[in-house]
């Protein structure tokens, strides 16, 4: 059989990615047949689970995260009682990073001194002490670094999540099933910005209610993100009590429509879908009493989803004219089944589906299939990905997309054959670039087109990372056999000529790195 290399580049980068360095041997693979390479990993569904060492469910994680809060207040409490006449010293921060504010840039000039304290080799240490500018201020006086403080509970298990997933998207073969878990747990996103539970629950979330569901059904993965208590807790769904439920009127508060309305907006039907506010009110009505069991553990084991009958609001509802009768918890599984088989639902992924894998604009006859075939299947998310695979326009499409800080991270780290054992730089490069990990700004997730990643700061600081590796590694590593490891004769003329023409290895390297092979899917 004729290789191609042309079709294996778009196998590995459009649907995966791209190829490992070393002897992997992922293009060759590849261009002999390039469907049945992608497709193969889609023959694995129990791949696509991630269980590691150290990694526990999410009642474990919320009960260590009652258990550390209690530690800290304590710790507050003694504090006073030792030193009444003392204002307290400031509690260090539980985590680097929450913020009530969904904000996108969490701490960039911070992140930015982090990568340049790890770039050690690359940079002068004495360049990471600038948290107000990326340029050095004879002026100032040498700042004293402090001592590092020690990682609690949180930062320990977020670390250790994203290390499981980076180690995982790096070793895997192509990468298909992992970009469809990375496309899954956007749309259905939350954010550990949202504070210390969310931060704890991140990794949990994706692996509970995302993973299991990648290749099976979309309603399904619909009530696990849904019942989930870090998504019940990103939208406030634990708030919510209906007006005329026992807790309602003793606590005379109400219904709190966030997790509803997301639900309906950018989770099923999407904008224009069909909807209107009555229906995102009946829902919210509907789901009244989805919770998460609190640190006392008197609805349930803390961290746990627990339907509280107290809180949900009496009666049947009607949503998009149907009428649910008032059946608990099973009236809103009832609707969530009904909003998933919507053909709202079925045009909004299909859509979104062809978008993130083939093009800004996809085209409408590819978004078509793709809604029918998710439409015939009742939701079938491994035929729907099938299908994405054997449609021609996902191979004829020029690769034009450009990839996310994840992906071009993550891209490079295969290609440099170097699997993650911290994951810090990957971290802190994340929130330099605009996509700290599992933090996205709102509810609606990170942009998904090349415009938003392309911007010309963007590019830059990319460039910037690029030739920090390029420092780092150029001594030990030939870019021109990582051109043949990443494209072969798919590689273009110009890309070809630039590394060969590069004053250095390190400057190879890096502009390897900044190459369209390496920046665009």
């Amino acid at each position: 059989m004729a290789r191609d290399s042309q079709a294996a580049l778009v196998a590995l980068n459009r649907f995966g990615f791209g190829a490992r360095g070393g002897a992997s041997g992922d293009l060759i693979n590849a261009a002999s047949d390039p469907r049945g390479f992608v497709k193969a990993e889609l023959g694995r569904p129990n791949g696509v689970l991630l269980e590691a060492p150290g990694l526990q469910s999410t009642p474990q994680l919320g009960q260590a995260v009652f258990a550390y809060q209690d530690q800290v207040k304590q710790a507050r409490e003694a504090a006073k009682v030792a030193a009444p006449a003392e204002a307290p010293p400031a509690q260090a921060p539980a985590d680097p990073k929450p913020d009530t504010k969904l904000r996108r840039n969490l701490s960039l000039n911070s992140a930015a001194t982090e990568i340049a304290g790890q770039m050690a080799e690359a940079k002068p240490a004495d360049n990471a002490a600038k948290p107000d500018t990326m340029q050095p201020n004879p002026a100032a006086p040498p700042a004293v670094k402090p001592a590092p403080q020690p990682l609690n509970v949180i930062q320990k298990t977020f670390r250790a999540e994203a290390l499981a997933r980076l180690q995982r998207a790096t070793l895997v073969e192509c990468g298909f099933t992992e970009r469809l878990v990375v496309f899954w747990s956007n749309h259905f996103c939350i954010s550990a910005s949202k504070g210390e539970l969310a931060r704890m629950w991140a990794g949990a979330f994706e692996r509970e209610a995302i993973r299991p569901h990648v290749l099976g059904r979309f309603a399904d993965m619909l009530k696990a993100v849904e019942q989930h208590p870090a998504m019940l807790f990103f939208l406030d769904n634990q708030q919510s009590l209906g007006p005329d439920s026992r807790a309602g009127q003793n606590r005379k508060r109400g219904l709190n429509e966030n997790l509803a309305r997301e639900i309906m907006e950018l989770h099923t039907l999407g904008v224009g879908g069909g909807y209107t506010q009555e229906d995102v009110t009946s829902l919210a009505r509907i789901i009244t009493g989805w919770t998460f069991a609190g640190r006392q553990g008197q609805l349930g084991t803390p961290g746990s989803f627990v339907f509280n009958t107290n809180a949900h609001q009496p009666g049947p509802q009607q949503l998009l004219g149907k009428t649910y009768e008032a059946t608990g918890l099973a009236q809103g599984e009832a609707a969530l089944a009904d909003i998933a088989r919507h053909p709202s639902t079925a045009n909004f992924i299909a859509t979104k589906f062809a978008r993130h894998f083939v093009a800004d604009d996809p085209p409408p006859a590819l978004v078509a299939r793709l809604r029918d075939v998710f439409v015939r299947t009742d939701g079938d998310l491994k035929a729907l990905a099938t299908a994405l695979v054997d449609s021609d326009e996902a191979w004829k499409a020029p690769l034009t997309k450009m990839r996310s800080p994840y992906d071009f991270l993550v891209a490079s780290g295969r290609l440099l054959a170097r699997v993650p054992e911290d994951p810090g730089l990957y971290l802190n490069s994340l929130n330099l670039l605009g996509q700290p990990l599992w933090s996205p700004a709102g509810p609606n997730g990170f942009p998904d087109t090349s415009a938003a990643w392309a911007a010309p700061e963007g590019m830059k600081l990319r460039l910037d990372i690029a030739a920090q590796m390029g420092a780092r590694l150029g001594n030990n590593i030939d870019p021109l056999d990582l051109l043949e490891f990443a494209a072969a004769d798919a590689a273009s003329i110009e890309t070809r000529r630039t590394v060969e023409r590069a004053e250095s290895r390190q400057q190879a390297l890096a502009l390897l790195l900044m190459s369209p092979e390496m920046q665009r899917r």
